[in-house]
């Protein structure tokens, strides 16, 4: 396997990941994840040197923005700089209720 060829597959795996964990927690998402796969089988024939390395970079720009996206949330969720406050009190009670051994109840919702 060639060292491009490895590059392509570790950014992949952590675009992967990072869609998964950021974007597509649940199951009714994952059209986030195999449009992800399929950019990445429509390109695996380009040539053009130049134009893989700018689809590598596309890629891990996004990557890094999911990311970087994701923990500036948990830095305004820790300062309590929240816009929406219902996901961080549940956080917090789901913290402190397991601090003492108890478990939150899962809210119904139709």
């Amino acid at each position: 396997m060639s060292a491009e060829a490895l590059q392509v597959a570790k950014v992949y795996h952590h675009l992967l990941r990072a869609v998964k964990k950021h974007v597509a927690k649940e199951d009714r998402a994952r059209h986030f994840k195999e449009y992800v796969a399929e950019e990445f089988r429509n390109n695996c024939k380009l040539s053009d040197p130049s134009s893989i390395q700018q689809k590598i970079k596309l890629a891990h720009n996004y990557t890094f923005l999911l990311n970087s996206v994701h923990h500036h949330q948990d830095l305004l969720f820790s300062y309590n700089i929240a816009v929406d406050r219902s996901d961080e009190m549940k956080k917090v009670l789901g913290k402190s209720a397991a601090s003492v051994g108890l478990q939150l109840p899962e809210v119904y919702q139709p």
